[in-house]
């Protein structure tokens, strides 16, 4: 039989010439001169490490890396994370060839990914606790446990996919992760701030230790998921490459809202539809009853929601106060709050033919559709003001500008799933930066724009700090009520 090494030296044979020198060259130079882009900016980022622990931000930057952590997992997780190209998933996935080499390629990839985040991750870490001495020593120390921690969670998500087994832990472990990234941030206030100083201050030698401990760990977690290559079913690797095509797909043709039509695709692919009698409701409340029964099917979505609601807390402790930063993750995590439910709206822009059976016009049907996304993003950005008045950071009655921030929420959310795919047809914008194609710039605004726009008086408020909010609650009311009834008579206007 064959080996893998020689079946891809007879199909790469067979295809495009291989690479020349001038290709590794090529390679070679754009690497050589990102390092010398990158080498300045790094060395600024190692000698700010040289400062004292600040108790107050440490925590929330801690909780801040370790949610990255548990995303950077999750999203492992949600793609495969091994996958392999369509070429290799057609033909060699279902051969008789060894598992372990059809996926070796992809495994390694995936090593050196893991090395990459993990090196950002202890420096990030050792970024916020500091380096009051022996900067050599932590540096090393937080680079060996951020390897560990990413190379590690890598061979778990990969051991994930092998084992259901395997798959039960890792979740459990994002769930151990998550919830210790709430206790580091409750720790930075209140007598618990002295453990955040104790760990920030520890001798290099534990940190040594812990790193070595760490490191043995990581060493088994890739031995194991090495060896569980060959169990790999050849289902859970499909699947992984459909769903990384298309992604790469979308990347290509950037066309990122092509992404959604394949969730709902892979969503909806294989499931058992059972028939159920419409509710007692008028015929556009009828029509968006869907979302709000999709919605309710999907308890673990709405858990994770409430809890992204703490991150503006999280952001806004470890800048030290309310920056453009925190604003636009507070803008933006209330707008991703509120696209979670426009599905529907999606839809019925690409065919509304359901809506036309009923007999439901398209404002109707598109002021029954924003109900929920107001709802969510309304609750949640009430939810992360109210984090940032416990927090500190603001006082007075913030969360009001939850309810009243809802209805521009759903407006720009309502757009966002209504927008037509990029036009790649549209000129280029030549800048200093370089040139800058309208076309995805164009489709990446839209709908962003009504909702900052609508929330105009909320980001004001943020930035002043206002003694008084009763005159910005007003604005916002107005800006709310305008920006989504505008929106509503435009869109329909455009259908008409």
């Amino acid at each position: 039989m064959s080996t893998v090494p020689v079946v891809r030296a007879f199909i790469r044979s067979r295809g495009r010439t291989p690479a020349s020198w001038l290709d590794r060259y090529t390679t070679l130079f754009g690497l050589a001169m990102l390092g010398a882009v990158l080498a300045r900016p790094v060395s600024s980022a190692l000698a700010a490490i040289v400062h004292q622990a600040d108790p107050s931000r440490t925590g929330a930057g801690i909780a801040l890396i370790t949610l990255t952590y548990a995303g950077l997992l999750a999203t492992a997780r949600a793609i495969g994370p091994l996958a392999v190209p369509a070429p290799d998933a057609a033909w060699l996935v279902l051969s008789p060839l060894d598992r372990r080499g059809v996926l070796g390629r992809t495994a390694r990839l995936l090593l050196v990914i893991s090395v990459l985040a993990g090196a950002t991750l202890g420096v990030g870490v050792l970024a916020v606790l500091g380096a009051p001495d022996q900067l050599t020593i932590r540096l090393v120390t937080a680079v060996v446990l951020g390897l560990s921690a990413g190379v590690g969670g890598m061979a778990l998500t990969v051991l994930s996919q092998s084992s259901q087994a395997w798959s039960s832990w890792l979740h459990v472990t994002l769930v151990a992760i998550t919830l210790l990234a709430v206790v580091t941030a409750l720790s930075a206030a209140g007598p618990a701030r002295r453990f955040l100083t104790a760990v920030a201050t520890a001798p290099a030698a534990l940190g040594a230790a812990l790193a070595a401990v760490a490191a043995a760990t990581a060493i088994l977690l890739v031995r194991q998921a090495w060896s569980s290559l060959a169990r790999i079913p050849a289902r859970s690797v499909l699947d992984a490459s459909t769903r990384a095509g298309h992604v790469a797909g979308a990347a290509v043709g950037m066309d990122p809202g092509a992404l959604t039509w394949i969730t709902e695709d892979n969503h909806w692919r294989g499931r058992t539809l059972r028939s159920r009698p419409w509710p007692s409701l008028p015929a556009p409340l009828a029509l968006a009853w869907q979302d709000w029964r999709r919605l309710g099917r999907r308890p673990g979505r709405l858990a994770v929601l409430s809890g992204t609601a703490a991150l503006p807390a999280l952001a806004a402790q470890a800048a030290g106060g309310v920056t453009a930063i925190v604003t636009g993750i507070v803008l933006a995590g209330a707008l991703a709050a509120a696209a979670t439910a426009t599905w529907g709206a999606r839809r019925d822009a690409d065919n509304p033919g359901l809506a036309r059976l009923l007999g439901v016009d398209a404002r109707s049907a598109l002021a029954a559709r924003a109900l929920l996304p107001a709802l969510l993003s309304g609750v949640w950005l009430a939810l992360a003001l109210t984090g940032l008045t416990l927090a500190g950071v603001v006082a007075g009655p913030w969360w009001l500008f939850g309810p009243l921030s809802a209805a521009a929420l759903a407006a720009g959310s309502l757009r966002m799933a209504r927008r037509d795919p990029v036009d790649h047809s549209m000129p280029f914008i030549e800048t200093y930066f370089g040139t800058i194609p309208t076309g995805p710039l164009l489709w990446a605004t839209n709908g962003v724009d009504l909702a900052a726009l609508g929330c105009l008086p909320l980001m004001l408020a943020l930035a002043a700090q206002p003694p008084a909010l009763g005159g910005f609650l007003v604005a916002q009311a107005l800006a709310g009520t305008v920006v989504l009834s505008g929106y509503l008579l435009r869109a329909v206007k455009s259908l008409g």
